[in-house]
């Protein structure tokens, strides 16, 4: 007989469940050619898709120095994922948006998160899945999707 878990066990299972999300996309990532690409990275480009971030906007959505997020984009530019362009609003800043590679790895690494949850409905009852992804968007409310340094 399986004992369910208890509520104290919660905060790891969810924790557990985002780690083995997070490894099933990295490994399909790596099967996919982006072998260069760690989990840091595709934090990076949650914030990087769509209109694009300054270095200092990134470095607010990771959690780190503007110096670190700099050294992040450097490496990224240097693979071809992201590109830097002059920011429209701001004759100051330089926009960081990603490159044909980088929204290609991101449409990659997006398919690999659903494979991975597709499991996961495979495993559950029909219909759990849609009321986990239900409850779980209560919970997180605004939360950022970044990394936990």
């Amino acid at each position: 007989m399986k004992v369910s878990p208890t509520t104290d066990e919660l905060p790891f299972l969810v924790l557990a469940a985002a780690n083995a999300l997070v490894e099933s996309v990295q490994s399909a990532m790596a099967h996919a050619g982006y072998t260069d690409l760690r989990p840091a990275h595709g934090f990076a480009f949650v914030r990087l898709a769509g209109a694009g971030c300054t270095v200092g906007q990134l470095a607010d959505h990771l959690g780190v120095t503007k110096q670190a997020a700099s050294k992040l984009v450097d490496e990224l530019a240097r693979q071809d994922y992201v590109a830097r362009s002059p920011h429209p609003d701001d004759g100051r800043a330089v926009l960081v948006v990603l490159s044909d590679k980088g929204r290609a790895a991101t449409r990659a690494a997006s398919q690999a998160a659903t494979d991975a949850v597709s499991v996961w409905a495979s495993a559950l009852e029909p219909g759990r899945i849609e009321q986990i992804s239900y409850d779980l968007s209560l919970l997180a409310g605004n939360s950022g999707v970044r990394p936990t340094w």
